[in-house]
């Protein structure tokens, strides 16, 4: 494997150590070990910078399953190489205030920093992926990692609904993001994204293409949270604080960000994802914004604001797909939608992480995140306020902040829209810069609320005395908040270096030596100018007489909104497979045969009828004697007779005889070692069997119930027998391929060097088959073996 191989992984491998260090090193914060490795692979990463700006990439590959096309292949282009230094960037940020937020002495570190560690990882997999399948494996690692961590504080009920609910949405999100890879890799024959991109001409008219658009969006959807998959990120609040800042500002969210950003140069020609990605971005913006002005919970605010962003971004995206409508770059405005998404990207994770950061701080040293108990903290939290006024102004996108100029962009697009001629664009985008404005509005009174009401007016009288926060949990907010500033005073030093390979990645076909991107305040006097002095008078007065229109939010009960939903169709299910589980499990083994075998009759027998699946020919039947008619005679007869015998012994003496019979066809079919191994097996079940009967009751003392099970015992074993009959002549007389027994003839002695055919497809051929077989009958023994020493000792102790 390569270095970059190696760095991707490398969370995985550390994560391994760390309960080693958490145990023997207990004196020092566990976070100091972990923030080595996040700071080492910001530093590997930026080494690119100066190859994708160039317009080149990295690919390395190592052998996983090649048979199936699977790969481990990572590459770096710009896109990737931009989600990396977010990923390992914030990480390094995150990490250094989880030290000093987290209490070496209350908290289990060594949990979750794991959990910390393999999020990382799998993140960073998932950005850095070529193969789509190595991409879902890391995907839904993000997922289980994710609800590792928002359910840290596994003692409280709201932190274990908040992870459930997050692994259920993501978790079903995913199911139908691959159900998409694999019709992808069905109309492409491949799993690579980049061949799928060079194919992206052929693949728009396969019948398949608009099923596979709707399966990736909607994994895409439920993981960044848009409407209405966005329920679970406001619950996802009830993770610690870094954990918030990290995954809900530069990562778990934004990696269905990347999955629609990454297979835009294969979907986005299509008129569906123009119209399902502009259009569940600018609902989700509205909504989320709308949604965040009523919240009183400082994290819920911000958790409303990190849906509406990405909402904001995932608009962006679809706009851009307009780009590839138009011949000629030069008169190309659409394509600056596309570079406005990734701008805006980037100064959401530092605004967004400063501001989670700063949260953190209020409920540290006030010991409340409720914004109604909070105010008048700016004079004794001067530091944490400057960093709040930063990241606050520059989300409500006022100057010289970097939210200002992204912001900016994003409504030059939304106007930009109303000169669009397809997707019917002419009669429906004018509600594309209505809806963008309005939701601005409710953009600028939540970032607002954000900064003033926790520090300004009265001071509240709080159980917990406030301070200003130690400077250890101030450096990594203050370093985002410097951020936000030097990118918004400088924007072009990411124009050329981070913005412009990134925006290559994503319109491929358009991109090329001749565009530059390059980012300015002062456009004079445009539409978006003017939208955005609206937004601020707008958004002030609205702000302040909040408490006069804030009734519009009890307009609509809380029993119908989308959370209620949720929870009584969670209930529902529990209730259903409830009564599915009293009505099967009656604790009789019985029953439980009869519901499996029952279903396997039907489900199968349909199957048969539906697919006219029976096939009966004799062809390539081999021939057979008298000897095989008499032996097949007698297992018939004697599986017959033990239905009828009278006695437990005489049973087991016909069913030996049944196994000894079929010993005898292995003979006349040249397998020794089967024969053998047959002979053996049933001797010792007759004598095993022997064993437990003589201790069970007599059949005469059960007699009415064998009666009574008579029936439905022979119509279900009937039942099974005719349709296992009917399956195994079907498969006989529909060979799709060759027989394999003429390689194994043909290889046996010559590969593995045994003359014996058996042994060798046992040992050899089937080697690790035949291993894993063994393993799973160690184990048993060993299980057996332990409840054996286990009732011993029980009856010494009673002794």
């Amino acid at each position: 494997m390569s270095l970059l191989h190696w760095a991707v992984l490398s969370p995985f491998l550390l994560a391994i150590l760390i309960p080693v260090l958490y145990k023997y090193l207990r004196q020092i914060h566990t976070g100091w070990f972990v923030l080595i490795l996040p700071v080492l692979l910001f530093s590997y990463f930026s080494r690119f910078i100066s190859l994708t700006k160039q317009g080149e990439t990295l690919t390395e590959r190592a052998s996983w399953i090649p048979s199936l096309g699977i790969h481990i292949d990572f590459y770096v282009d710009g896109l990737g190489l931009l989600f990396a230094l977010l990923i390992t960037g914030i990480g390094s940020l995150v990490i250094l205030y989880s030290i000093f937020y987290l209490s070496k002495e209350k908290e289990k570190l060594n949990q979750f920093y794991v959990f910390l560690l393999l999020f990382m990882g799998a993140m960073l997999g998932v950005v850095l992926s070529d193969n789509l399948i190595v991409l879902y494996s890391f995907w839904e690692f993000t997922s289980l990692s994710s609800f590792l961590l928002i359910g840290y504080w596994n003692e409280r009920e709201r932190s274990r609904y908040g992870a459930q609910k997050s692994l259920l949405i993501t978790v079903f999100g995913g199911l139908s993001m691959l159900g998409g890879i694999v019709l992808l890799s069905i109309m492409g024959n491949t799993f690579s994204i980049r061949e799928l991109i060079a194919q992206s001409g052929e693949l728009l008219h396969h019948p398949l293409f608009t099923p596979a658009l709707l399966l990736i969006l909607l994994g895409a959807f439920t993981k960044s949270a848009q409407f209405p998959f966005h329920i679970w990120l406001p619950d996802a609040m009830e993770a610690p604080t870094p954990v918030s800042a990290y995954l809900h500002s530069a990562t778990m969210v934004k990696a269905g960000i990347y999955l629609v950003a990454r297979l835009s140069p294969v979907f986005a020609e299509s008129g569906t994802w123009f119209w399902l990605v502009s259009m569940a971005g600018l609902i989700t913006l509205f909504w989320g914004s709308f949604s965040a002005v009523k919240q009183t919970d400082l994290k819920g605010v911000l958790a409303f604001s990190t849906i509406s962003q990405l909402g904001l971004i995932m608009s962006l995206l679809g706009l851009g797909a307009a780009a590839l409508h138009y011949d000629t770059l030069g008169d190309n405005i659409y394509l600056a939608a596309t570079v406005a998404a990734v701008f805006h990207l980037i100064n959401h994770a530092t605004f967004k992480g400063s501001l989670f950061m700063v949260a953190g701080i209020i409920d540290h040293e006030t010991g409340t995140r409720d914004i109604r108990k909070l105010g008048g903290l700016m004079q004794l939290m001067p530091i944490t306020f400057t960093v709040a006024v930063i990241g606050a102004f520059s989300m409500a996108g006022l100057p010289p902040f970097n939210g200002f100029l992204s912001k900016e962009m994003f409504l030059a697009a939304m106007v930009n829209v109303l000169e669009l001629d397809v997707f019917n664009m002419e009669t429906w985008g004018v509600l594309f810069p209505v809806v963008a404005w309005v939701a601005s509005v409710f953009t600028f009174i939540y970032s607002m609320i954000v900064v003033l009401k926790p520090f300004t007016g009265k001071l509240q009288h709080l159980d917990k005395k406030p301070h200003e926060a130690p400077i250890g949990m101030l450096i990594s907010p203050m370093i985002l908040a410097s951020l936000v500033l030097v990118f918004g005073i400088f924007p072009n030093l990411l124009s050329s270096t981070i913005i412009q390979p990134a925006v290559a990645s994503i319109q491929p076909s358009l991109v090329d030596s001749a565009f530059h991107v390059h980012i300015g305040f002062w456009h004079g006097f445009t539409p978006e100018l003017w939208m955005t002095i609206g937004i601020i008078v707008i958004g002030i007065i609205l702000y302040k007489t909040l408490s006069k229109w804030s009734k519009v939010y009890h307009w609509v009960p809380e029993r119908f909104s989308l959370n209620a939903l949720y929870d009584h169709g969670l209930k529902s299910m529990e209730r259903s497979a409830s009564s599915i589980m009293k009505f099967l499990m009656t604790g009789s083994i019985r029953n439980y045969l009869l519901s499996i075998f029952l279903f396997f009759i039907l489900s199968l027998g349909f199957s048969l009828y539906w697919k006219d699946a029976f096939r009966f020919e004799t062809g390539n039947f081999a021939p057979f004697g008298i000897y095989e008619v008499v032996l097949a005679a007698i297992i018939v007869i004697g599986s017959i007779a033990i239905l009828f015998a009278k006695s437990r012994l005489t049973s087991i003496i016909i069913l030996g005889a049944v196994g000894y019979t079929i010993s005898l066809f292995f003979v006349l079919l040249r397998a020794p070692d089967l024969a053998l191994t047959q002979l053996v097996i049933e001797t010792i079940s007759v004598a095993l069997f022997l064993l437990c009967f003589y201790h069970l009751p007599l059949l005469a003392s059960r007699k009415e119930e064998r009666i009574a099970f008579r029936l439905n015992n022979a119509l279900i074993s009937i039942g099974v027998g005719v349709i296992v009959t009917l399956i195994a002549l079907s498969a006989h007389s529909n060979k799709l391929f060759d027989s394999i027994s003429s390689y194994y003839l043909d290889n046996a002695y010559k590969e593995a060097g045994g003359k014996n055919v058996v042994n060798v497809i046992l040992v050899d051929f089937r080697g690790l088959d035949t291993m894993f077989e063994i393993s799973v009958l160690s184990i048993a023994a060993l299980g057996i073996f332990a409840m054996i020493k286990l009732r011993l000792t029980g009856r010494k102790d009673k002794s």
